[in-house]
């Protein structure tokens, strides 16, 4: 069994990794939402690093087992929980599918994709932000006759806080304060606000 010491640990060297790769951001920062937060996220800068990717993976994947699930199956939305998905569906050594948005916005299975009835599944994110999208695939996983065993990831960003009806097991938690823009605290403190992806340095490139 992981220690607690074990796993603080891990959360530590991999906070230092996403900083480092320009991952896990602090500052002023307009989501695509609208909203600002003193937080942003952007794990396809760390997940580019197959070295960095295959150590988190094998590291939920421990964590899934000593849990006691067996899933048959990983499942990842696109697009953040692809990379996760595959990488966690390797270390399990089981097969790894995704979900897609059709052109009506509905989480969908395609590209040849099937789920068999009965079949048990771990849903992979890259950040479970909200916990709205992880529980879209799980009602589309459970409409076609499969149980949800838990969603895995590198970030749970709500802190611990996200409404879910299963395990959520997570290497990192990470509290992101949100705010609607004639409500931010760090507006009126006169610090600028950055929209991830505009400035042409380092940490948005």
């Amino acid at each position: 069994m992981t220690s607690p010491e074990t796993i603080q640990t891990a959360a530590a060297a991999l906070e230092q990794q996403l900083q480092q790769e320009d991952a896990l951001l602090r500052g002023h920062f307009r989501l695509s939402s609208g909203l600002h937060s003193d937080t942003y996220v952007q794990c396809a800068r760390f997940l580019r690093r197959p070295d960095l990717a295959e150590p988190a993976a094998r590291q939920l994947a421990a964590l899934i087992r000593e849990a006691g699930l067996m899933p048959d199956l990983v499942v990842g939305p696109a697009m953040g929980g692809v990379v996760m998905g595959y990488e966690l569906a390797r270390q399990l050594g089981v097969p790894g599918i995704f979900t897609e948005r059709d052109d009506t916005g509905q989480m969908t299975l395609r590209r040849g994709f099937t789920i068999e009835p009965g079949q048990q599944i771990v849903i992979a994110e890259d950040v479970v932000t909200t916990g709205k999208s992880t529980n879209e695939v799980a009602r589309l996983l459970t409409e076609l006759g499969a149980k949800v065993l838990a969603v895995a990831s590198l970030i749970d960003r709500t802190g611990g806080e996200a409404s879910l009806s299963f395990p959520n097991f997570a290497l990192l938690p990470v509290t992101a304060a949100t705010y609607a823009p004639d409500e931010c605290p760090l507006c009126r403190a006169g610090i600028p606000v950055v929209k991830p992806g505009s400035r042409p340095d380092k940490a948005f490139s």
